[in-house]
C-alpha cells in the first residue's frame, strides 16, 4: 500500500464516507486463464483485503461489498456450495488481521437463508469484532434491493395498521428509517468492477444520488491503486443533489 499516496488523498479534498462495491468479474477472470469459477472468487479475496485495507487507512467510515445477492442461489449448486464454504474460510482466516485493524462487521441480506455454518461463522465474527472502532465493514449477504424495499413497505404498512404510524407520516426519511442501512446511510460513492453498466438489484433506494465509479478491471485485478484511483476521481466531482453549482 502506497502510504505516500494516502496522506495525498487525505490532504487533497472530501472523502467519501461510505463507499459501496459491487464486486464483477471473478468468473471472466477464471475463464480467461484457464480456470474454474471458484479460482476468480479465491483471487477475488485477496482484492477485498486490499480494499480494506485502504479504505481503513484513508479514514473511510463504511465498505459495503455485494457479497451474495439474492439472486445468486440460482446458479449451479456445485458453485453456491463452493462460494458458502470460501465464505466460512474467509470469515475465519481474516478475523484476527480485521481484528488488529479495528475493523467492525455487519451484514445486510437474509442470512437465514444461507447454510448453517457459514451463517455462524459471520455471526461470529460480527461478535468477535463488535468493540471495534475503526472502518466499518458491511456484507451484503444474500441480499436484494428490492426484497428491502419490500420489507420496509410491509414494516411500515404494519406500524400504521397497528397505530404506531399516521399514513401522513410517511416520506422518504421515514422510509430510510426502515431499510437495512439505516444506522450507516446512502453511499457517497458506487464502485463497479468488470465494466457492466447496471446495479444488479443492489441498494436501490440508497444510490438515488450517489456518485458512479465504472471501471473495466475485473475485480480479481482490482487493488489498492485502483481504489485509490476511484476515490480521486470523486474528489473531482461536484455533488449538487438536484441544485445547480451557484447553491452549493
Amino acid at each position: 500500500m502506497d502510504l505516500e499516496r494516502i496522506e495525498y488523498i487525505k490532504g487533497k479534498g472530501a472523502l467519501p464516507k461510505h463507499v459501496a462495491v459491487i464486486m464483477d468479474g471473478n468468473g471472466r477472470w477464471a475463464q480467461r486463464r484457464g480456470l474454474t469459477r471458484i479460482e476468480g472468487h479465491k483471487e477475488g479475496i485477496n482484492s477485498v483485503r486490499a480494499v480494506v485495507e485502504t479504505a481503513g487507512a484513508l479514514g473511510i467510515e463504511v465498505l459495503t461489498l455485494y457479497t451474495f445477492s439474492s439472486e445468486n442461489w440460482s446458479r449451479p449448486k456445485q458453485e453456491v456450495s463452493a462460494l458458502m464454504s470460501l465464505l466460512l474460510t474467509t470469515v475465519r482466516d481474516e478475523v484476527d488481521e480485521l481484528n488488529k485493524k479495528n475493523v467492525r462487521l455487519m451484514t445486510i441480506g437474509d442470512l437465514n437463508l444461507m447454510p448453517a455454518a457459514p451463517r455462524l461463522g459471520v455471526i461470529n465474527t460480527i461478535k468477535r469484532l463488535q468493540n471495534n472502532t475503526g472502518l466499518l465493514l458491511n456484507l451484503a449477504l444474500s441480499y436484494s434491493g428490492r426484497q428491502e424495499i419490500v420489507q420496509a413497505v410491509k414494516k411500515i404498512a404494519m406500524d400504521v395498521k397497528k397505530g404506531v404510524l399516521a399514513d401522513s407520516d410517511i416520506n422518504e426519511e421515514l422510509i430510510g428509517k426502515y431499510l437495512e442501512t439505516r444506522m450507516i446511510g446512502d453511499p457517497d460513492l458506487l464502485i463497479r468492477t468488470s465494466g457492466e453498466m447496471r446495479l444488479s438489484n443492489f441498494l436501490l433506494w440508497q444510490l438515488a444520488y450517489t456518485e458512479l465509479y465504472i471501471t473495466d478491471i475485473l475485480w480479481p485485478d482490482f487493488r489498492d491503486a485502483d481504489f485509490m484511483n476511484a476515490i480521486e476521481a470523486y474528489q473531482k466531482r461536484e455533488r449538487r443533489f438536484g441544485k445547480v453549482s451557484e447553491q452549493i
